[in-house]
C-alpha cells in the first residue's frame, strides 16, 4: 500500500503535541517531496515521542488527495482509510470558537476554510502547525510564528 502499513504500535505517554495538516500526512501514503520528514513524524507519533493533532476534515483531505493519485487504486486508499482510524490522531471538531478563529484566519489571509481550519487549531492550544503547503507558510508564517514547514521538523 504505499509508505505506510498502519500496524504500528502506538504507545502514549507524556510528549509534545503539533498539530499536522492534509499536506503532512498524504505524505504517510505516498512518496512526494518532503516525504521522509513526514514520516519522521510518523515515526516518533508511533514511538510516543510526540502526539498528533488535527481537525475532523483532515481524514477527507487526506483520502481525497490520495483519491486523485494516479498510483493508487481503491484498495490501496481503502487501506489508508483503515491506518487512519487506526491512529487515533486527535481530530477536533472546527464549530464555536475554532470555527469563528478559521474564518477569521481565511478571510484575513485568503486562505480556504479548510487550510485555515489547522491555523485555529494550532492558535488556539498554542501548538506547533506543520505542512508542507508552501502557499499557507507564504501568506501566513510570519504573522503567527507557530506555523513550521513540514522540512523544518
Amino acid at each position: 500500500m504505499g509508505l505506510c502499513g498502519g500496524d504500528q504500535k502506538m504507545e502514549r505517554g507524556p510528549q509534545k503535541v503539533i498539530v499536522a495538516d492534509a499536506s503532512v500526512v498524504t505524505k504517510w501514503f505516498v512518496e512526494e517531496e518532503y516525504t521522509r520528514f513526514a514520516l519522521k513524524i510518523l515515526s516518533d507519533y508511533t514511538g510516543g515521542k510526540v502526539d498528533i493533532w488535527s481537525t475532523q476534515l483532515m481524514p477527507f483531505e487526506v483520502l481525497n488527495a490520495l483519491r486523485y493519485n494516479q498510483k493508487l487504486g481503491e484498495r490501496e486508499i481503502e487501506k489508508a482509510a483503515s491506518s487512519l482510524a487506526r491512529f487515533r490522531i486527535g481530530l477536533h471538531p472546527i464549530l464555536g470558537e475554532l470555527a469563528e478563529e478559521s474564518i477569521r484566519s481565511s478571510v484575513r489571509y485568503g486562505l480556504t476554510i479548510y487550510d485555515s481550519s489547522y491555523i485555529a487549531l494550532s492558535k488556539a492550544f498554542d501548538k506547533e502547525l506543520y505542512t508542507a503547503d508552501e502557499k499557507m507558510i507564504s501568506k501566513v508564517s510570519r504573522k503567527e510564528g507557530k506555523i513550521m514547514h513540514l522540512k523544518d521538523y
